[in-house]
């Protein structure tokens, strides 16, 4: 992998390394995946749940998210969504819509690093 790939990959808080290592060092396959990744509607299903104070469909939503970044080693999605989730099982709407503008803001990087790179 290139450097500069490489590095907008880690600015968009993608453990490259860790990735690599899912996709058994799988360049092309692991940026097949990487790419789809906008294509996801986890995200928007969990600020549409959260918006309507759901917390059943935002704990779904955030959960499968979060997996979904954890398997493409998108650490800071991940991270956040990790909390979200914590604080929905908790039963804690409150401090889980506290959590999304910084989730946002993740989810945001990682697109538009994703769209640089697609």
């Amino acid at each position: 992998m290139d450097e500069t790939r490489r590095q907008l990959l880690l600015d968009a808080g993608v453990d490259v390394d860790e990735a690599l290592g899912r996709f058994l060092g799988n360049e092309a396959l692991m940026m097949k995946f990487l790419l789809r990744f906008p294509g996801d509607e986890n995200f928007s299903r969990l600020k549409e749940t959260m918006a309507q104070s759901d917390a059943v469909g935002a704990f779904e939503a955030a959960h499968t998210l979060k997996g979904v970044a954890g398997n493409l080693s998108m650490k800071d999605i991940f991270r956040w969504t990790s909390m979200i989730v914590e604080d929905l099982r908790a039963g804690d709407l409150t401090a889980a819509k506290e959590k999304m503008p910084a989730l946002e803001a993740a989810y945001s990087n990682a697109l538009t690093v994703l769209g640089q790179l697609g």
